[in-house]
C-alpha cells in the first residue's frame, strides 16, 4: 500500500521561507517521478514541480521558478520543496504526488499522478 505523508507546512509572513517534506512508502521510491501540487480554496488544483526518478530533471510553474526548489532523497524515500520568498499567492494546501507508471517522465497534469498524500497547509500572510 503506497502512503504518502506530508510535512512542514505552516503560518509565514510574506517574505518568508517554509520546507515542506513528503515521507513515502509502499514503493519503490526511486523508480518514480514525484511532483507537488497546491490547492487553493475555491480553485483547480495546479502543478508546482516535478522531479525525475533520478532527480536528473527538474521542471517548474512560472509562478514559482526562482522561488522554489524541489528535491529528492532516494536513500530516504523523500521527496522535499523548499519555498522561499513567499506571498500571499502562495497560500493553499500542498500535496506531494507520485507519477501513474515506473519510469514515467515528469508531468504537469494531476491525472497522470496515481498516489497524493492527505496534504499540509501553507498560509501567507501579508
Amino acid at each position: 500500500q503506497v502512503q504518502l505523508v506530508e510535512s512542514g507546512g505552516g503560518l509565514v509572513q510574506a517574505g518568508g521561507s517554509l520546507r515542506l517534506s513528503c515521507a513515502t512508502s509502499g514503493l519503490i521510491f526511486s523508480f518514480y517521478t514525484m511532483g507537488w501540487f497546491r490547492q487553493a480554496p475555491g480553485k483547480e488544483r495546479e502543478f508546482v514541480a516535478a522531479i525525475d526518478r533520478t532527480g536528473g530533471y527538474i521542471y517548474s510553474a512560472d509562478s514559482v521558478k526562482g522561488r522554489f526548489t524541489i528535491s529528492r532523497d532516494n536513500a530516504k524515500n523523500t521527496v522535499s520543496l523548499q519555498m522561499n520568498s513567499l506571498k500571499p499567492e502562495d497560500t493553499a494546501v500542498y500535496y506531494c504526488a507520485v507519477r501513474s507508471l515506473h519510469a514515467a517522465p515528469v508531468s504537469t497534469t494531476p491525472n497522470d499522478y496515481a498516489h497524493w498524500g492527505q496534504g499540509t497547509q501553507v498560509t501567507v500572510s501579508l
